[in-house]
């Protein structure tokens, strides 16, 4: 574990020695994370890509990729695509990334179940803005809105999330 490893515990997250507010899967951290259970996986997992609202914010870092109208990430596990990026129009059960709120206004992807996703082990494990102060989410890692951008800018792909149990 490094200072530039975000650390995620039950009580909140930890960058270069910082405590962060955050939220985590409305059922808490699980060792056997699956599709639709509502758990933070726990693990070391790896920041692959960050997705921003170029209509809602400026790019955040040079490697931000803005989303789309037809940005969405497939969550079906029957989907030859599951837990990866797809665009609309899209046949199989998928989360759409252009949302009315602002919780994907900033997104960190993870490599959780990813690249070669295993059907049913859980899909969008995402760093994204929370709905309120430590709202559950459905197994990502929320943050504040500053927070997250805060940690976007900090940490580039590659960067370790690890979760503890």
């Amino acid at each position: 574990m490094t200072p530039a490893d975000l650390v995620v515990t039950r009580t909140g997250a930890r960058l270069f020695g910082q405590r962060l507010p955050c939220a985590i899967g409305r059922s808490g951290r699980s060792v056997h994370k699956h599709e639709g259970d509502g758990a933070t996986p726990v693990g070391d997992l790896r920041i692959t890509g960050l997705l921003y609202r170029p209509d809602r914010m400026p790019r955040p870092t040079p490697w931000a990729r803005p989303i789309g109208p037809r940005d969405l990430w497939s969550d079906d596990p029957a989907d030859p695509a599951y837990n990866h990026h797809v665009r609309a129009p899209h046949r199989f059960g998928h989360e759409t990334l252009r949302r009315a709120d602002p919780l994907y206004d900033l997104v960190l992807l993870t490599d959780w179940n990813w690249p070669d996703a295993t059907p049913g082990q859980g899909s969008a494990i995402f760093l994204h803005q929370w709905r309120k102060p430590r709202h559950p989410t459905e197994g990502c890692i929320a943050f504040a809105r500053a927070d997250l951008i805060r940690v976007a800018q900090s940490l580039p792909p590659g960067s370790r999330v690890l979760i503890q149990p």
